[in-house]
């Protein structure tokens, strides 16, 4: 049954509202002010919230306000009851991130609409999309459902880079999100000494180049350069800006898709801190290995250059071809030129912790 947070200071309407919402299968918490219902859409986590705007005290404003920036209330669908059908209430309202808006008074079925339409769109969200660009444009198509976010471009090209081909410069202008169809890449940052640091390995199905877009600088901070043939699929920067700003829900969504990547460099980060060279090794060696067919599932393939190994580590090429002899000494990985395979995961999963 679907829970609706109720936050209506007129206790005719409130009563009136909750008792349709209960007769169509709903289950409604009421609050008669703002701050109950904070309180009610904080200890309940409803899959939906109602909200007159004109209230004493703390209006529907506030409300949507201080919601929208609790972690488990933002994305929360949201529906405005307004008295008033003045254009300035409802876009003040949109702005603020609502979902939709019902003027007082409604009839039953506008109410039953609203409330079916917000819970189907946001269910719809929840779902998993394939790493793919078939996984991203499902992910539009049902983002373009809502109306703030129907016009999103309908031309994302898809452009093939070549191995070792760059795809953007440290320094260079940002205009477009990355999405990673096929093949690898790598960002690094060149040190002083004109050596690379690498700042992440990118994957199908990831994006990349969108730090610059999250900050106020409009250059990338790193370079990318395709470590493979490279499938790209660009993604227009008003689009990212739209898919951020314009829809709570949708805004939820595709940041947890953004966050990975996040994650990702944290990590990455604390392991160039607080790990030593053996244990950061192994992490990589972990991640960046895939099955291989001619080797049972304990043994897996990795082709990285020495180079990018130890960029991607934080230390010179020399320490990384001493620790690789050390881990082939111990029986925990064949090498043969560029291609190393793991032949122990599990002793490298207890080296790194």
């Amino acid at each position: 049954m679907k829970k609706i947070v109720l936050i209506e200071d007129n206790p005719d309407v409130r009563e009136t509202t909750a008792d349709i919402l209960e007769l169509a299968s709903y289950e409604v918490i009421t609050a008669e002010n703002g701050k109950q219902g904070i309180e009610q859409a904080s200890q309940h986590k409803p899959d939906l919230i109602i909200c007159d705007i004109m209230m004493p005290g703390l209006d529907g404003y506030g409300v949507l306000h201080i919601l929208s920036k609790k972690p488990e209330t933002a994305s929360i669908p949201f529906i405005f009851l307004t008295a008033k059908a003045e254009k300035a209430d409802v876009r003040r309202g949109m702005n603020l991130g609502a979902d939709d808006y019902l003027t007082k008074p409604f009839e039953e079925v506008e109410l039953l609409n609203a409330v079916e339409s917000r819970l189907q769109k946001n269910e719809a969200l929840k779902k998993e999309f394939s790493k793919n660009v078939e996984g991203l444009d499902a992910f539009y198509q049902e983002a373009g459902a809502f109306q703030e976010l129907k016009d999103l471009s309908k031309k994302r090209k898809l452009k093939l880079y070549k191995k070792k081909k760059f795809i953007f410069h440290e320094g260079g202008k940002t205009d477009v999100l990355y999405f990673l169809n096929g093949g690898r890449v790598k960002t690094y940052k060149t040190t002083d000494e004109g050596k690379e640091f690498i700042t992440g390995i990118f994957q199908e199905g990831d994006f990349f180049g969108y730090m610059p877009l999250l900050g106020d600088k409009d250059t990338y901070a790193d370079t990318a350069v395709a470590m493979d043939d490279a499938e790209v699929c660009l993604i227009p920067q008003q689009d990212f800006f739209k898919l951020i700003y314009s829809n709570r829900s949708i805004a939820g969504k595709f940041i947890k898709m953004l966050s990975n990547n996040l994650m990702d460099r944290e990590e990455q980060l604390l392991q160039v801190s607080y790990h030593s060279v053996r244990q950061r090794v192994a992490e990589v060696l972990l991640k960046l290995s895939t099955p291989t067919e001619d080797h049972d599932e304990l043994q897996l393939s990795i082709v990285l250059t020495r180079e990018d190994l130890a960029g991607l580590i934080g230390t010179v090429k020399e320490t990384v071809v001493r620790t690789l002899a050390d881990f082939k000494d111990e029986g925990l990985i064949t090498v043969d030129r560029k291609k190393i395979v793991v032949l122990d995961r599990e002793r490298l999963k207890k080296m790194k912790h």
